[in-house]
């Protein structure tokens, strides 16, 4: 399916966006006028006028003062309290994005000690670690939906949830994405009962200065309609010399809230603009990690360069059929391009020496998505059952066209220079017209039931997933099938979890599922470059124990997962699912209000992770790459007084060393950095409109570090410098 927006057409949403804005400030002035007053909002919600509903659309109530949420979206399952789910996962809110000044997706989940952010395998998206199983910023989630977001960065201006869920999930989400070891999903901002209209700008080291506005109202009688629009646009210099970057969105949210029947619609459009950032640097050549150069200075190329763009579309609905039976389904759709020219040093030596390189790539991608089943609870005697049958699919088109330099110049990481850009030599496909290179289904049915007895104090899901994977290459040269890389294979899957709640406070856990997806795509280089690796089978086992005392929750968690590992041969070059990657762990996560004035949000992971199985016993036992053995987040916040609305923030982020290759022979340094921040708030008159100036600073001690490394180790990443950011927004 092509979901391309014409030219009108986006003008058109844009003119729309406008114009509910001007419709929404207009109001807003009229309230003030007639002495109306705003209340401030802390719990950030869009919930049906019942309110939380558990498996439906509505987003579990922020914890306190509304910076977590301690529950997600559970796939096919709905929004669920933690407490009562025999999964781990916790949702950030659109405050914690505001307070934090989260610019991106990356921003949010660094608050979570066990997702870890890596950039992308050799351009500039952010992908992830869960549990030291990468997870690609492609898969993540829009509403409980794979593949609708913006392709490789996605900017928070849209966001009113950032849910981490942790652990094989196909049972949840399906087989559509490759987060063998968590996911994260996004929820959209809707209106609220409180009205928004909200300007803001925003500016970070060296020149990046950007504006936003979020409107929010709801109308009719019973106040059923609603309309949330959000715009952002930023653009400058990021705090690297000559790393300069754009950001554009527009999305509009809808929703309907009737007795029975609930509805929303999500559309948008972002346009992400990089010029001359650090990408990473290809250590595939030498056998040592480089001293960090500085990191105020690129060392990638002025000429290098990515423009992406996303129109993007997602419908749900959900109808109750009854007071006990409710059927539901959502539909999105996304339809991405790509183009940019990268350039990425490969060092030669320990002076720093390298050469530079080029590629030049054509990708669009067309993705589809979609579910629907029915919902209901009943009982049979003394024992409870809350049932769920449900069908979801997803389709994904790739078309890819490439071409390269066949001679790189020469540069110094730590002096580098301006380089004239290599003449391409190898082409890979039309590069101005791509086929198709690509196609990617995956399908099945969804049944469980959460038995409980005990007054549902005693709950035990049994659940299994019927899962169809369907995956095709193609020759970008020809368009014709490469029959030796295709792939079709279905599984049932089945999941088993029990909650056992002694007290209303406290919830002991376990599970075991299991996930089948796609495997990753050869790399570049590869014999089989750019082919899908075949189909890969993963089982997680899990026990834990949560905790909610009103002020303060968490959970504790202990996890195996096991998962077919893709090796490049030596010798045959060929990229393939010879091995098994095994990471045992241990998880903490404690968040809440100990002391009134005082609020923490903090984590840590331990991870053992292994190679367990390998090509010809090759690396038996060692580390895989990228997988720190600790990583350890610890944020507060704490209320200055007597000055009213004066807050001060700090976090400590640290991540252990890391191998940087499947040898065991090259490793990155752990680190440690310190972010500081403060912000203030004050209501100006009698209506209530609120200024709110907020000031950080990221890495206070300008820590150099390389903060990671991709999946097959040839590609390290250099953390950020020092950086300033601030912002002000104004409540009318």
């Amino acid at each position: 399916m092509n979901v391309t927006l014409s030219l009108p057409l986006r003008k058109s949403l844009l003119a729309l966006a406008i114009g509910t804005a001007a419709q929404a400030a207009q109001a807003a002035t009229a309230d003030a006028a007639s002495g109306q007053t705003q209340e401030e909002t802390l719990v950030v919600q869009a919930t049906p006028a019942s309110g939380f509903i558990s498996g439906g659309d509505a987003l579990v109530p922020a914890y306190l003062d509304g910076q977590v949420a301690y529950g997600g979206r559970l796939g096919m399952l709905g929004e669920q309290k933690a407490m009562d789910v025999p999964f781990n996962v916790i949702g950030y809110t659109s405050k914690l994005i505001e307070d934090q000044q989260a610019k991106t997706v990356a921003d949010v989940v660094s608050n979570d000690a066990g997702v870890q952010t890596v950039q992308g395998y050799g351009n500039f998206a952010e992908t992830y670690r869960i549990r030291g199983f990468n997870l690609a910023g492609d898969d993540m989630l829009f509403g409980g939906l794979p593949g609708v977001l913006p392709r490789q960065v996605v900017d928070t201006q849209m966001i009113d949830r950032v849910e981490d869920f942790k652990g094989a999930n196909a049972l949840l989400n399906g087989a559509a994405s490759s987060g063998v070891g968590g996911m994260i999903n996004l929820e959209p901002k809707h209106a609220q009962e409180t009205p928004v209209t909200r300007v803001g700008v925003d500016y970070g080291t060296r020149s990046q200065v950007g504006g936003t506005l979020d409107v929010g109202r709801r109308f009719g009688d019973d106040n059923q309609f609603g309309a949330r629009m959000n715009l952002v646009h930023r653009e400058g210099e990021a705090a690297t010399e000559d790393d300069k970057r754009r950001t554009t969105l527009a999305s509009l949210g809808l929703d309907y809230r009737g007795d029975r029947l609930r509805t929303s619609l999500d559309v948008g459009y972002q346009k992400k603009t990089f010029h001359g950032a650090t990408t990473g640097l290809n250590i595939s050549g030498v056998d040592f990690i480089p001293e960090v150069p500085d990191p105020r200075k690129s060392f990638t190329q002025k000429w290098a360069y990515s423009n992406i763009e996303n129109e993007f579309g997602m419908a749900r609905a959900e109808y109750d059929l009854t007071d006990a039976w409710t059927a539901y389904g959502a539909y999105g759709a996304q339809h991405a391009h790509e183009e940019g020219l990268y350039s990425t040093p490969k060092l030669l030596n320990k002076e720093g020496d390298a050469t530079v390189g080029r590629l030049d790539t054509n990708r669009i991608m067309d993705t589809s998505s979609g579910m629907g089943g029915v919902r209901g609870r009943f009982d049979t005697g003394f024992v409870s059952h809350d049932v769920n049958v449900g069908y979801s699919a997803n389709i994904k088109r790739d078309k890819t066209a490439w071409r390269m330099a066949g001679s790189p110049s020469r540069t110094n990481i730590y002096d580098n220079g301006d380089v004239p850009k290599p003449a391409n030599t190898i082409y890979g496909g039309n590069y101005s017209d791509p086929l198709t290179t690509s196609r990617t289904r995956t399908q099945g049915w969804l049944f469980s039931d959460t038995l409980g007895v005990l007054d549902d104090s005693l709950l035990f899901t049994a659940a299994a997933r019927y899962q169809k994977v369907w995956v095709r290459n193609y020759s970008n040269a020809t368009g014709a099938e490469t029959t030796s890389s295709r792939y079709t294979e279905d599984r049932w899957m089945p999941t088993f979890g029990i909650v056992y709640k002694p007290v209303e406070s406290v919830s002991l856990y376990a599970n075991h599922t299991e996930a089948l997806q796609p495997g990753s795509v050869a790399p570049r280089g590869a014999a089989n470059q750019f082919e899908a690796t075949g189909i890969a089978h993963s089982k997680q086992n899990e026990v834990g124990i949560k905790t909610d005392f009103g002020r303060l929750g968490g959970t504790l968690a202990l996890f195996e997962i096991k998962k077919p590992n893709a090796i490049q041969d030596s010798v045959t070059n060929y990229y393939a699912l010879d091995g098994e990657q095994r990471n045992r762990g241990i998880e903490l996560n404690v968040f809440g209000e100990p002391v009134f004035g005082l609020r923490l949000n903090g984590s840590a992971t331990w991870i053992d992770a292994e190679m367990t199985k390998t090509a010809n016993g090759v690396n038996q036992g060692n580390k895989p790459v990228g997988v720190a053995s600790f990583y350890g987040v610890i944020g507060a916040e704490y209320d200055i007084k007597p000055i009213d609305g004066l807050t001060a923030t700090a976090r400590v982020n640290h991540t252990g060393s890391q191998y940087a290759n499947a040898a065991n022979t090259k490793k990155l340094d752990g680190y440690t950095t310190l972010d500081l921040g403060v912000r203030y708030r004050m209501a100006l008159n009698q209506a209530q409109n609120e200024l709110v100036w907020r000031l950080g600073v990221d890495n206070v001690t300008d820590e150099k570090y390389w903060s990671s490394v991709e999946d097959n180790g040839s590609y390290i990443f250099q953390g950020e410098p020092r950086t300033l950011k601030v912002s002000m927004s104004y409540d009318f």
